[in-house]
Order: structure tokens, then sequence, then C-alpha cells
């Protein structure tokens, strides 16, 4: 599967953004899909994750409560919405898919990744 995000981009402490991750090539319903971020100068960091019906979702406590993952099936399209962004939400995101049942958490349980995009959050 080819996956494809979007949405990034800068914005002040306290607004919102949506990244989507478009989806092609293989049936995307077969595929938890997952979130992370990376940081400079840090490591790849686990953000958000949803089951393959979309049921069931995952978040560490880092974004709970401000960010929700959602999918679209129909459209073979994931979605991260984040409000309440802070300046250490800055990071390139990038989607991944898993043929894993359940919500995967960890980077070695995708086997798909998407190229990326930037969130610039300014204090």
């Amino acid at each position: 599967v080819q996956l494809q995000a979007s949405g990034g981009g800068l914005v002040q402490a306290g607004g919102s953004l949506r990244l989507s991750c478009a989806a092609s090539g293989r049936t995307f319903s077969n595929y938890a899909m997952g979130w992370f971020r990376q940081a400079p100068g840090k490591e790849r960091e686990f953000v958000a994750a949803i089951s393959k019906s979309g049921g069931n979702t995952y978040y560490p406590d880092s974004v709970k409560g401000r960010f929700t993952i959602s999918r679209d099936n129909a459209k073979n399209t994931v979605y991260l919405q984040m409000n309440s962004l802070k300046p250490e939400d800055t990071a390139v995101y990038y989607c991944a898919a898993s043929v894993r049942f359940g919500i995967p958490r960890l980077d070695d349980d995708y086997g798909y990744w998407g190229q990326g995009t930037l969130v610039t959050v300014s204090s």
C-alpha cells in the first residue's frame, strides 16, 4: 500500500490542523493505521492509532484529549485532527499502515510508511 500524507503547515499555539493520509494500491480496510511524529534531534514517537474498522483508537498521554484519529474506508483516507496545539507538537508527522489486528503502537508493527508532513507550532 502507498501512503501520501498532507495537511501540515505553520500554526500558532492553541490552533488546530487536520492531517490527511491517502492510501492506494491495496484494500485500505485491511490495514490498521497509525500516526507517528519525529521532532528534530529526537526519536520517532507514536501519536495515534486506529483499528481496521475504525472502531478502536489509542493515544499516548502526550496527545490524549487534543488529537483525534479517524478513518474513512470509502475514501481510503485516515485523518489526524490536532487541536490545542503546542510548540512541542512541532515535528514531521508520518502516517503508517499495519496488517496487525487491534491498534498497533510500535514502529515495528507498521510495514508501510508515508513520506511525512511538517507541522510547525509557533509560540
